[in-house]
């Protein structure tokens, strides 16, 4: 296989460490696809099983997904001082010995300690990944890995659903965390034996009020995002929860900017985002996301309260989304790694916002061919899209700063993906007070407008970075 192949001049590792690296990473990453996306479809069944509120069983998927955004950054730094291998073992280790953690749950308060822990492993396992990939492979493999890794989480998210689904039929939520265990353990094994060691630790200073700033800001902005999606009343939150926390992001981002500019050893090295194709890369992939999360969220109202599907066929019309990814992934990939990562994605883009569009204007008494057709072109925009933006962001600096590059990525996907959210939860909180199926519907389908608009600008972004990359030419 081409993957695992040598060449002279190959620089990372050779061909069969690197297919080592890459099982651990990708079974790394496909637990934690899996763990976030089949923990949502089992909530109410675990809120009675543990006889809590709704709003307690929330923190079940809040507490990892808190926890996760406010070490991002931190473990992205720590790796580019101590290396990939600890931390990527660290991370990897808490997650599968916090699975279990979760499994043996007995009480509301010991499952949400476990999933923040769980947080936190896989905070430090996500934000390194794709720089390992990067690490390990040559460059000339860059966007075939990047792919493979797109079609990797596109694969488990389809899956996801109906695993999860089947699980809880057949045994308990208890193994939703359980199933963990035994892939982890290998994985830890591969990761343990392939991931280089570093050199030399880098004696310089850590930075732990820019590591006390980042956890605030990111944790703000989440908390704030959560409390704009509240249902009981979009004009109190907005006027005391959410402008705390706003407020307390504001404060924190704003010594957060002054400290990197003034450490010797920043948390997040300025440097990294004076190279404008990063940068670019970067907020385009934070628009993109916001699209995508703005999606995700409205498209299960729209079908189960407006066409009335039952969840479990409303998580089967997701599927073509994925399957789209699945099929061009690979190919965009590896022409990433021959023509202009920028342009691919660019295109990736414009068909994107298409498939957003057709979706928002749905008929009234859609089909299922319909939907899913509509559905499936989304997933081939934004197959065509993610490795090669994905692999635009990491090529655009150096190794030194890989790491850095990586938590970024990880970074702006979560956030994309939490203020998408957001936007359809005030969406339908401004009409919660008079709530009715056609109000909803409306809400929604704005909602899906707004998608695309966010893709739309995410276009406008990359469009600019292919100017100035001709400018950079002529």
């Amino acid at each position: 296989m081409e993957l695992f192949s040598n060449q002279p001049g190959d620089e990372g590792l050779p061909g069969r460490e690197r297919a080592l690296v890459m099982a651990a990473v990708m079974t790394s990453t496909l637990m934690a696809v899996f763990d976030g996306t089949m923990i949502n479809i089992a909530l109410p069944s675990m809120a009675r099983a543990m006889q809590v509120s709704a709003d307690t069983a929330i923190w079940f998927a809040n507490g990892y997904l808190l926890s996760a955004a406010m070490t991002l950054a931190i473990f992205a730094a720590l790796a580019t001082r101590f290396g990939f291998r600890p931390i990527f073992l660290f991370g990897l280790a808490t997650f599968t010995v916090t699975s279990l953690g979760c499994a043996l749950a007995t009480s509301a308060e010991v499952l949400t300690g476990m999933r923040i822990l769980q947080g936190i492993g896989g905070a430090a396992t996500l934000s390194i990944a794709p720089a390992i990939l990067r690490s390990v492979f040559p460059g000339r493999l860059l966007g075939r890995i990047l792919g493979l890794n797109a079609l990797l989480i596109a694969a488990s998210t389809a899956i996801a659903p109906v695993l999860g689904g089947t699980l809880l039929d057949t045994l308990s939520w208890q193994w939703l965390f359980a199933i963990n265990v035994i892939p982890g353990g290998i994985a830890l094994l591969l990761a343990s034996r392939a991931i280089p060691r570093k050199a030399s630790v880098n004696k310089e200073p850590f930075d732990a009020a820019g590591a006390l700033l980042s956890a605030l800001l990111l944790g703000a902005l989440i908390m704030a995002a959560n409390s704009l999606s509240g249902t009981h009343g979009a004009t109190h939150a907005i006027s005391t929860e959410t402008k705390g926390w706003a407020l307390l992001a504001l404060a924190s981002g704003s010594a957060f900017i002054w400290q990197i500019r003034r450490a010797r050893k920043p948390l997040l090295p300025p440097v990294i985002f004076t190279n404008g194709r990063f940068t670019l890369a970067a907020l385009t992939s934070l628009a993109s996301f916001v699209s995508q999360g703005i999606t995700f969220v409205a498209l299960p109202f729209l079908f189960q309260s407006v066409y009335g599907y039952s969840p479990f066929a409303a998580a089967l019309l997701f599927t073509p989304w994925p399957v789209g990814i699945i099929l061009v992934a690979p190919h965009a990939g590896r022409l990433a790694d021959k023509y202009s990562p920028a342009l691919i994605s660019t295109g990736g883009l414009l068909i994107f916002v298409a498939g957003l569009a057709l979706l928002a204007t749905l008929p009234d008494h859609a089909s299922v061919w319909d939907i899913g057709l509509r559905s499936l072109v989304c997933g081939l925009g934004f197959g065509c899209f993610q490795s090669p933006n994905n692999r635009e962001m990491l090529s655009n600096v150096s190794r030194e700063y890989a790491g850095y590059a990586s938590g970024v990525l990880a970074i702006v996907r979560t956030f994309g993906q939490c203020l998408g959210a957001a936007v359809v939860g005030v969406l339908l909180a401004l009409m919660a007070t008079s709530a009715t199926q056609a109000l909803e519907e409306q809400a929604v389908r704005f909602g899906l407008w707004v998608a695309v608009g966010a893709s739309t600008l995410a276009v406008a972004i990359s469009l600019s970075r292919l100017r100035k990359a001709a400018q950079a030419h002529a």
